[in-house]
């Protein structure tokens, strides 16, 4: 059973239904797989329908939705003989953080992703995916190894953002954060990022700064939480609905503005109801992007990309 959105009450309602009739044994009068189908068509679509027009507030609890597949699912998923690194060399491990090597689709690869775990264990261990300067440094590391050994780069983001913790400020977060952009800006080797469900701020960009941004279709990235903006500008996070469609945090509105580069269809329904197609879709997606990458020499992935980030400036300026 699914664990269901507010606003998929109605697709609740008629799955419920589903599950007593497959427990009922036929009468001889009522075909029950036939009624299951019936219902099942309408199922798919209400999904249809419901995920064809979701507000970006919707799509906000679509990204975080707990059975969404997260990073080290995409890694099981799609990285042969993974080896995990650890370790930022300067502080501690950092959870929030997992990173290696390992083979995607007959390239060696350095993946590196921010966790939030699968279950309240798991949540907690990886500090639901908010990453310390520790992290940010550790992935610092692995970027230059990647470049060292002329490696591609590939970045799984789902963060709401970076540790807010008084440890972490101490730390020097935000120096943490801006030494990561720069590290991802300064890479010679191909770095794809995928937004797989919250690309939250500072969080997000120290390892989004990429030469192809790719992100899922429900997921989000903002510069801020909508809870956060409207605890901010109406100092009432209530209105976090009309704050996430004033951010434009959606997928279709970061193409627009041309600050991501691909969406990445996700299965009827949103990628915690078929977690398997969902990672096959990020796996062709980013082979196709490595395969346009590679061609590229050093310098021009290095350029291309410094390029890219310098034009959103200045069109924001516009």
């Amino acid at each position: 059973m699914h664990n269901f959105l507010d606003f998929e009450k109605p697709i609740a309602e008629l799955e419920g239904k589903i599950e007593e009739l497959r427990h009922l044994t036929g009468d001889g009068e009522l075909n029950i797989a036939e009624e299951v189908g019936k219902l099942q068509s309408k199922v798919d679509r209400l999904l249809a329908q419901t995920y064809s027009k979701l507000s970006p507030w919707q799509k906000t609890l679509v990204a975080r939705h707990p059975d969404r597949p997260k990073a080290m699912d995409y890694i099981d998923g799609l990285i042969d003989d993974y080896t995990p690194l650890a370790g930022d060399r300067l502080f501690a491990e950092d959870k929030a953080i997992v990173g290696g090597l390992g083979r995607f689709r007959g390239h060696s690869v350095v993946v590196i992703g921010t966790e939030k775990g699968n279950d309240t264990a798991g949540r907690v261990e990886h500090n639901f995916g908010m990453a310390r300067p520790e992290g940010y440094r550790k992935a610092q590391r692995l970027m230059r190894m990647a470049d060292h050994f002329n490696l591609p780069v590939v970045s799984l983001v789902d963060t709401s953002g970076a540790f807010p913790g008084i440890d972490a400020e101490e730390r020097g977060q935000a120096e943490a954060i801006a030494r990561s952009i720069e590290t991802c800006l300064g890479l010679e080797v191909p770095l794809i990022s995928v937004v797989i469900g919250e690309g939250g701020s500072g969080g997000a960009i120290a390892l989004a700064s990429a030469n192809t941004v790719l992100m899922l279709e429900h997921a989000i990235y903002s510069v801020i939480s909508p809870e956060g903006c409207a605890s901010i500008l109406w100092r009432n996070s209530e209105q976090a609905g009309e704050a996430a469609e004033a951010l434009k945090l959606t997928a279709q509105d970061l193409l627009k503005l041309k600050v991501i580069d691909e969406v990445i269809a996700e299965p009827l329904g949103g990628a915690h109801r078929s977690a398997g197609k969902t990672i096959d879709n990020v796996g062709d997606a980013v082979e196709t992007a490595l395969g346009e990458l590679s061609k590229l020499s050093r310098t021009a992935l290095k350029t291309r990309r410094r390029e890219k980030f310098l034009a959103m400036g200045k069109a924001g300026l516009n």
